[in-house]
């Protein structure tokens, strides 16, 4: 560095100044100069008190980097205001050996000066680069989505290192369990990038490739000049693009086992962050290498962001295991209710469209209520499970679609038949009788007599068993269906092993005189339970913080406002308002679902009248009923 000694002209001083021994520039300014001289430092100045005022030397000094040696005119001491500068008075007659050591001295205390701001400096941007690592470190550590993730890294990568440019790889295996890396993401201030993705090879004959396979950090000035080692820049972009590749930086990201995960590209540190590389003359201009410094700082946040990415896509991989656990667990459901295949997942689709609803909602009691993606995740979560607890009710009731259970309508059918061959063969028996007591003769009276009152028993029977199927249909029972039964259950029959059994039993009577549906009180109660089972199921799962409200949820999915639904009986205010907006999914679903053996699918139209009637009678949230209608939620699952 050089030290440039400054004084006044003329100056008595110069001669001496000249004999200075070491390095010194000479600068002469001159007294009556009115300007600020330009000054190079460090600087020192030497004044005589006898010829220089401290007053103008105090108008033409600079802010700082400079310091005065004063010769003093008598014994009298200035009265110095330059802060520190004036680092010596000497006595005129002083040797000249005390002006080199003073000259020498302030040069010194000038070089440590500096050394100090410098390191100052370098401190200050430390702790700014170490802060804004941090920073960096808490964005990654908090961001869950393993797209956003990427974006995140490559970004912040090119903002610490002031680079153009940048490309992510990511190392994946493929189901042989071969390693290679996907290119995942580009940016570029100075060029829109098609982005196209494409795998490469973990080997040496890439320069992403290098970095994966050796797990070495690449720091190359110029790409078009790379010596000595196996690989050469693949310049196709350049030359389509017009674009210079020139300074890059490769850092393999490694996780916790010094795996390499991906592989971090960092193209053309640029002296100015904010230019453009427009033209190749710029790119000659502004382009520099990547410094040590940045490479650190690379280095150190592609550690932090191959472990935040490595617990991201964990994350992601959890949620995939749930998600299947999910869905598993909804075939469950299904495998054992085949006629509501479907059900559950339009549900989730109608409550998850109606929360959306509500959180655009900008007017109404609801408009101060919004939705997280993370509580969507826990309506949908709560939606596809709501009818879980199935699996606790027995196959034969939660899948009965008519009065009589299969079996024990098999059963009358074969009791009918049973019959209806008792009876042909008791004509049978009289004919044969009949003949062989009076021979051939004019037996045909005879025959028809008997062929007649057969005819109105098996046609009576076919009417008894007509009545039976009519019955165990699930409609509305009429009460002359429900009288005819009971006249039918009055008839009896002669068992083949000798007592005398009636046309139906009590339990078959019982089951086809339901009034409405297929379930008895019975078996409703053990239908209505599967809410029940539901809850204790799912209070079982440890969910996350996010999802803690899914067995609540669910619990409630039957309830009405006036406390008259079912199981809990749960008021109004009781009722989780995610519940609501599920109720009203549940029961348009239920009343236009195809698949239900037990009753035919109702118009769309239709249900959402049914359900407004339901929303008068005041059992379902008018205001939830008014956005399922004008949102056209319902549309959501029409083509379904």
């Amino acid at each position: 560095m050089a030290k440039n000694l400054y004084y006044f002209r003329p100056s008595a001083l110069l001669k001496v100044l000249r004999h200075l021994p070491g390095a010194y520039r000479l600068v002469a300014l001159d007294r009556a100069q009115s300007s600020h001289p330009d000054w190079t430092l460090p600087a020192v100045l030497v004044a005589d008190a006898r010829e220089d005022d401290l007053k103008q030397i105090e108008r033409l000094a600079p802010e700082g980097g400079w310091r005065l040696i004063y010769f003093l005119q008598g014994n009298s001491l200035p009265k110095s205001r330059f802060n520190g500068r004036l680092f010596a008075v000497l006595p005129r007659q002083a040797p000249r050996a005390v002006l080199e050591r003073a000259v020498e001295s302030a040069f010194d205390t000038l070089n440590m000066e500096e050394e100090r701001r410098r390191t100052g400096l370098q401190l200050r941007l430390v702790a700014t680069e170490l802060e804004t690592l941090n920073k960096i470190g808490v964005a990654l550590s908090t961001e869950r989505n393993p797209d956003a993730l990427l974006e995140l890294i490559l970004t912040k990568s090119r903002e610490i290192t002031g680079c153009d440019a940048g490309s992510l790889y990511l190392a994946e295996e493929d189901p042989e369990g071969a390693k290679h890396l996907v290119f995942k993401l580009t940016q570029s201030d100075s060029h829109s990038v098609p982005f196209r993705q494409f795998t490469l090879p973990i080997d040496t004959r890439s320069i992403a490739g290098y970095a994966a396979a050796t797990g070495n950090i690449l720091n190359i000035k110029d790409a078009y000049r790379i010596r000595n080692l196996p690989f050469r820049l693949n310049r196709d972009f350049d030359q389509k693009f017009g674009y210079r590749t020139k300074s890059i930086l490769v850092v393999p990201m490694k996780n916790q086992k010094d795996e390499v995960i991906g592989v971090l590209q960092l193209i053309n540190a640029k002296r100015n962050p904010a230019v453009k590389l427009a033209t190749r003359q710029i790119v000659h201009r502004e382009v520099i290498p990547f410094s040590e410094r940045s490479q650190e700082l690379a280095s150190s946040l592609a550690s932090q962001a191959a472990v935040a990415l490595e617990n991201s896509l964990l994350y992601r991989e959890i949620e995939n295991l749930f998600e299947g656990f999910v869905k598993a667990s909804v075939l469950a459901i299904e495998s054992r209710d085949p006629t509501t295949f479907g059900h559950s997942e339009r549900v989730a689709k109608l409550t998850v469209g109606l929360a959306e609803a509500v959180d655009r909602s900008d007017a109404g009691p609801y408009r101060d209520i919004h939705f997280t993606s993370q509580d969507i995740r826990e309506i949908r979560y709560a939606s596809i499970l709501h009818d879980f607890g199935k699996v606790g009710v027995r196959e034969e009731v939660l899948v009965k679609a008519k009065k009589l259970y299969p079996s024990q309508i098999e059963f009358i059918n074969k009791r009918f038949q049973y019959i209806r061959k008792v009876l042909e063969l008791d004509a049978y028996r009289k004919k044969l009788d009949h003949v062989l007591t009076n021979g051939n003769q004019n037996y045909q009276p005879f025959f028809a007599e008997i062929e007649t009152a057969e005819g109105k028993e098996l046609q009576q029977l076919d009417e008894f068993l007509s009545h039976v199927l009519q019955a165990n249909e699930p409609t509305v029972l009429p009460v002359k269906t429900s009288e005819k039964l009971v006249e039918i259950a009055g008839w009896s029959f002669q068992d083949p092993s000798g007592p005398t059994e009636p046309l139906l039993t009590a339990e078959e009577l019982r089951f086809l005189t339901i009034p409405k549906g297929s379930l008895d009180p019975e078996e409703r109660v053990q239908i209505e339970s599967h809410v029940i089972h539901s809850f204790r199921f799912l209070s079982q799962i440890p969910w996350t913080k996010e999802l803690r409200r899914i067995p609540l949820i669910a619990k409630a999915h039957h309830e009405k406002l006036d406390g008259s639904g079912y199981p809990y009986h749960m008021k109004a205010e009781e009722i989780p308002f995610q519940a609501k907006m599920m109720t009203i999914s549940d029961i348009f679903d239920a009343l236009t679902a195809r698949d239900r053996p037990y009753k035919r699918a109702v118009p769309m139209e239709r249900a959402l009248d049914i359900i407004g009637q339901e929303v008068k009678s005041q059992l379902l949230d008018p205001v939830l009923f008014q956005l399922f209608v004008e949102a056209k939620i319902f549309q959501i699952t029409a083509k379904e």
